[in-house]
């Protein structure tokens, strides 16, 4: 095929609201380095991350939750040399988009010619080729190099992975971010067959995405959600849903477990509702969380933790492995796509301030060719 000169991107200015993402109908085309693969993006999925990026919410000086005002107008007192996942500032212009569907179109240096055609899912996360299993030398896709929000974009070639499956661009695109973090969060708290595991904010791309990864893994679910997504959750997997605004949502859920208790917590919400999760957690219980929807900033009753020998586990980097797990559950139909709803690249304005109003179930997904 013939590869353009330019393309349309949504470019990221700055800091700050809305506004800082400018639509580029004559952006340059990226040229693929060697290790790298030129892909035509079928589509990218939209996230938290992009939101949480734009505004700078990752920086400690925010300490309110990922909210429709915040993430719409941004937090005008953040600082910006924290200003992301892995605690630096971020350089501008920055296409962002870490979910990329599609095709190999060129491939740089040291790359077989063979892999052009091939229709891919990328790993978001960029590690350093020498040393792949050290974290603290990792990058994002969309963070520390241009993600997906274009027509075209490069990536190492061992991040594009060779996808086999029926299930359309869009679809696809609703796993790389979602799912793997899921499963990258139930690895590290090492969730296994028969365990109960408590899933908040169980609606929203993770949330979804963990009530079917635990599902698989033959674990009982307990999701937590609105009261208008509680069937969606069932169909998924989920064994028990309970709405978020329940009288006694601690009640319910030792109602719902085996025992009254739950070996493992899932949380992306935080929040005030933290230190109740612990309560609900048996003896050598795990929280995981990799999110903070409703705040960052929570309390702890250290006994809770020692007394109960509890774990609190972080899930951000993950090791090599994890996404590679994820294509073959895709491939095997062991997993399956909860796409709400897609908008071309010229709305992604308008798709962020629908996401952030969070009515829907699953995920988001933006189509450069649209």
């Amino acid at each position: 095929m013939t590869i353009p000169d330019t393309m349309r991107a949504v470019v990221l200015t700055g800091h700050g609201g809305l506004d800082k993402l400018e639509i580029h109908d004559d952006w340059p085309v990226p040229k693929p380095g060697p290790g790298e693969v030129l892909i035509a993006v079928g589509a990218c999925g939209m996230n938290n991350t992009d939101i949480n990026t734009r505004t700078a919410w990752y920086s400690k000086s925010v300490t309110e939750g990922t909210t429709a005002e915040g993430g719409a107008g941004g937090f005008g007192d953040a600082r910006t040399d924290d200003s992301t996942w892995g605690g630096s500032g971020l350089t501008f212009p920055r296409i962002q988009g870490a979910d990329v569907a599609g095709r190999i179109v060129a491939v740089g240096e040291g790359v077989e010619a063979g892999r052009i055609g091939e229709r891919v899912l990328v790993d978001p996360w960029q590690r350093d080729p020498a040393q792949p299993e050290n974290r603290a030398l990792a990058g994002y896709f969309g963070s520390e190099r241009d993600g997906g929000f274009a027509r075209y974009t490069t990536a190492p070639a061992g991040n594009a992975f060779k996808i086999e499956s029926d299930l359309t661009d869009a679809e696809l695109a609703t796993f790389p971010c979602s799912s793997s973090t899921a499963e990258y969060m139930l690895t590290r708290a090492r969730l296994a067959q028969g365990e109960t595991v408590l899933v908040t904010g169980a609606s929203g791309g993770v949330g979804s995405a963990l009530v079917q990864l635990a599902k698989r893994r033959g674990a009982r679910v307990i999701a937590v959600a609105g009261r208008d997504k509680m069937d969606t959750l069932r169909r998924l997997g989920a064994t028990a849903v309970i709405p978020r605004d329940a009288p006694n949502l601690a009640a319910a859920v030792r109602d719902a477990a085996p025992g009254g208790e739950v070996q493992v917590a899932a949380d992306i919400v935080g929040g005030a509702g933290f230190p109740g999760l612990l309560e609900l957690l048996g003896r050598g219980g795990r929280y995981v969380t990799s999110g903070a929807i409703a705040g960052p900033l929570v309390e702890l009753d250290l006994r809770t933790l020692y007394l109960k020998d509890l774990e609190l586990i972080g899930a951000t980097v993950m090791p090599p492995g994890i996404f590679a797990r994820l294509v073959g559950y895709i491939e095997a139909g062991e997993v399956r796509p909860l796409l709400a709803r897609s908008f071309p690249l010229a709305e992604i304005r308008a798709a962020q301030e629908t996401f952030l109003e969070k009515r829907h179930v699953g995920n988001f997904v933006i189509l450069p060719g649209e």
